[in-house]
């Protein structure tokens, strides 16, 4: 028997081979052959197979090959290090027993601790009584034993279950964990990426909450596994009680499917679904439902229609052929205009393409991009759903092809930017919105090719005046089938067509800038002078109260703002044109301080020498002198801005059409506010709507949101929302009060209350303001 005592600075410099070799579990020889061996050091510093251990006192009995260390005992070994009070190495039976203060640290930052743990000669394999663990993602979980069968086995008894914080913010008072999981037995399965429990009791704030014999979930240490996600209740007088489900089946590394089924009292199941997949270049994501059933009734007294199926997709695709070019696809479609809000279904009128359609339409599209510094080519086809109560599918038209081109030219032009332009696209629509059933009219058929020059060049003066010179020249051709000119009872006819457009003019600011103690000031007038010949409009033909009716496929949705105002050809599409002698002119007023704080107001509008009967009379262009427009931002105090726009009768400075709004964000919560006017919109219907919500955070934990949507025209709420939620660091509660009025053909009036709630390592993560 033979034992040493080491100093501390010796006990800083012991190294694997020096002492305690045998722990690597070999004989003397086969360790020295195994210290010999060069090999790869790990992140400890330890090659391949060495151990380092230290020890205030190692006793070593060569007769029955026992080892002890005991005092501030370390072993490091393969990523792993050991620490304890004690440790008695049995060479003979392969085994380690570690006593007093025990833990194990593991390579990805976990630890064990124990008060006794008894290990085999590589610890990977053992048992621990009085066993705690901190794993990552900040999980804890501790129990009366364990059994630690490899590295991918680990067994519990009598243990508890929990992401939460145990202690106080001091740090040394323990506190009941907000949500936790108690049983008689848990297994984690490394290789299934599980967690397994047996007589299982789920607790929030330390109340006994729900029983389950048996329960399982992935393994929050794993990426992606398949398993329960934390379900959604609601109730609501539509639908009754609701109980919505999701469980996510990890199919391959690259792919998932999640099924949602929605369970409701009043009216049979809807079955959500949701597949991803990646491939080498790309990705898929597709959106699902079904039911079968009668109809939900959209208001008190309608007649519901019989059982039938009930379905929607919202589908989307986007892959990269090379490095220039791209392709790419959506599939938006329902069986019901109103079945996305008949049972809740959230997320559907996202932009899953670079083609966007309107507020509750649908857009199924194809698409292929190629695009580098200089140039730009696309070609697409897209259909259209209309969900809105006026709107008529076959009135919509099917785009295809929808042809867009772009190049630039390098090196510069008469010393500006020179920008070539393409364009070109075919409408086919099976109706025609022009004298509505029963007249099922044939709809008109467009196509466009289009060719356009522009060059732009910039000089600036010893004085600091900018002027933008530039050219616009355009070539349309155009024909048109089954066009009724808006006249009902007029036959059909065909006509093609050409012609040329050109516009020529330079944009002049002059801005002045004037320091002050701890902001700068700038004045900036603005002078848009643009000329372009008479242009030669697409016409139709007359209406019945004898308007021209001009052809309008792209510029329908247009509205005369701070955005345009400096546009020399103000309609957003190529089916109208701007013409005549025109200047827009403005100014901009400008306060930027030196912490941040910014103030900004535009004021302009649009003269010409001539009226314009093109535009729509509600628009505010028409007249020799179109209205004026106002645009302010401010952003008074850090967290919080302001933004407002508003066009102004010519006549008489009335609003026209505004809107404004708020943003707030600080400590205590978000919110924000939006206020639309508009006396005519293009359909000549009046708008005025507020919109409102946010977040307010009553306490560290406690919190109230708000939402509403207010339809001032109608005099009624369109939908309200009010919900109290808890949050911390692993438990997101939301309780949310929902009141949805009749309005416009939509759905009757209803009221819901809904709880959501998110468990951290038990479905979406927590994230915390």
């Amino acid at each position: 028997m033979s034992f040493g005592r080491r100093s501390a600075s010796a006990k800083r410099g012991l190294l694997a081979g020096v002492a305690l070799v045998v722990l690597v579990g070999g004989a003397h020889s086969a360790l020295a052959q195994e210290t010999a061996r060069v090999a790869a050091p790990s992140p400890d510093g330890l090659a391949e197979g060495q151990l380092y251990m230290e020890a205030d006192l190692v006793i070593r009995d060569d007769k029955n090959k026992v080892t002890t260390a005991k005092g501030d005992v370390e072993v490091r070994y393969q990523g792993r290090t050991l620490r304890a009070n004690e440790l008695v190495y049995d060479e003979t039976k392969g085994t380690m027993r570690a006593q007093g203060d025990t833990s194990i640290i593991n390579a990805d930052g976990s630890v064990e601790y124990a008060d006794e743990i008894v290990l085999d000669d590589q610890m990977k394999a053992g048992v621990a009584t009085g066993f705690s663990a901190r794993l990552p993602q900040n999980i804890k979980m501790a129990a009366a034993s364990a059994v630690h069968r490899n590295d991918k086995i680990n067994e519990l008894n009598r243990a508890i279950y929990t992401p939460c914080p145990i202690c106080a913010p001091d740090g040394t008072t323990p506190k009941a964990p907000t949500w936790s999981i108690k049983a008689d037995r848990v297994v984690q399965d490394k290789d299934r990426q599980l967690i397994y429990y047996r007589n299982a009791v789920v607790q929030i704030m330390g109340v006994p909450l729900v029983y389950l014999p048996v329960f399982w979930h992935p393994d929050p240490q794993a990426k992606r596994k398949s398993g329960l996600l934390p379900p959604e209740i609601s109730v609501s007088e539509r639908r009754g009680l609701s109980y919505e489900q999701p469980y996510l089946f990890v199919l391959s590394p690259h792919s998932d499917l999640t099924l949602s089924p929605q369970i409701n009292t009043k009216v049979n199941p809807l079955l959500n679904g949701q597949f991803r997949k990646r491939f080498y270049s790309g990705a898929v994501d597709a959106r699902f439902g079904y039911t079968y059933d009668k109809d939900i009734a959209a208001a008190p007294g309608q007649t519901i229609n019989d059982t039938t199926s009930r379905s929607y997709v919202l589908a989307s695709g986007a892959f990269a052929i090379n490095q220039d070019w791209r392709w790419g696809f959506t599939a938006e479609r329902t069986s019901d205009d109103l079945l996305f809000d008949k049972y809740d279904i959230g997320g559907v009128y996202e932009n899953r393409g670079p083609y966007v359609a309107d507020d509750r339409r649908l857009i199924s599209q194809l698409y292929a991009i190629r695009q580098d510094q200089k140039s730009y080519f696309s070609v697409a086809a897209f259909t259209i759903q209309g969900l809105r109560p006026e709107d008529n599918d076959r009135t919509f038209p099917i785009a295809a092809p929808l042809i867009e081109a772009r190049w630039e030219a390098d090196p510069k032009i008469m010393g500006g930017r020179l920008r070539v332009r393409g364009s070109a696209i075919a409408l086919t629509r099976d109706q025609s919105p022009v004298g509505a059933p029963p007249l099922h009219l044939d709809g008109l058929d467009s196509r466009r090719a289009t060719g356009e020059l522009d060059w732009r060049t910039t000089y600036t003066s010893a004085a600091g005046i900018r002027v933008s010179p530039y050219i616009q020249a355009r070539l349309d051709a155009y024909s048109v089938d089954d066009n009724f000119a808006g006249m009902v009872g007029t036959a059909s006819r065909s006509d093609s067509m050409t012609r040329a457009m050109a516009v020529a003019g330079a944009d002049v600011s002059y801005p002045f800038f004037r320091r002050f103690k701890d902001f700068t000031a700038i004045l900036e007038p603005l002078v848009q002078i643009a000329a372009s010949p008479d242009v030669k409009q697409i016409e139709l033909g007359r209406n019945a109260i004898g308007d021209l009716v001009y052809l309008n496929e792209d510029s329908i949705a247009f509205e005369f703002d701070d955005t345009n105002l400096f546009r020399a050809n103000k309609f957003p599409g190529y089916d109208l044109y701007e013409d005549g002698l025109r200047a827009n002119v403005g100014a901009r007023a400008s306060i930027l301080w030196d912490d941040g704080r910014r103030a900004s107001l535009l004021v302009g509008r649009s003269l010409r020498t001539q009226t314009n009967d093109v535009f729509a009379e509600q628009s505010g262009l028409r007249p020799k002198a179109s209205d004026w427009i106002v645009a302010a931002t401010a952003e008074p105090v850090r967290g919080l801005s302001f933004f407002t726009r508003a066009r102004l009768d010519a006549d008489n400075l009335e609003v026209a059409r505004a809107e404004m709004g708020a943003n707030i964000y600080n400590k205590w919560g978000n919110g924000y506010v939006r206020y639309l006017r508009d006396r005519a919109n293009p359909n000549n219907n009046k708008v005025e709507n507020l919109d409102l919500g946010g977040q307010i955070n009553v306490t560290k934990n406690w919190g109230v949101t708000a939402y509403g949507n207010r339809d001032m025209v109608e005099n009624a709420w369109v939908i309200r929302d009010l919900g109290v939620f808890y949050r911390d660091d692993c438990t997101r509660i939301d309780f949310i009060y929902r009141k949805e009025d009749t309005l416009r053909g939509r759905l009757g009036p209803s009221a819901s209350f809904t709880v959501r709630l998110t468990l951290a390592t038990l479905g979406e993560p927590i994230y915390a303001n």
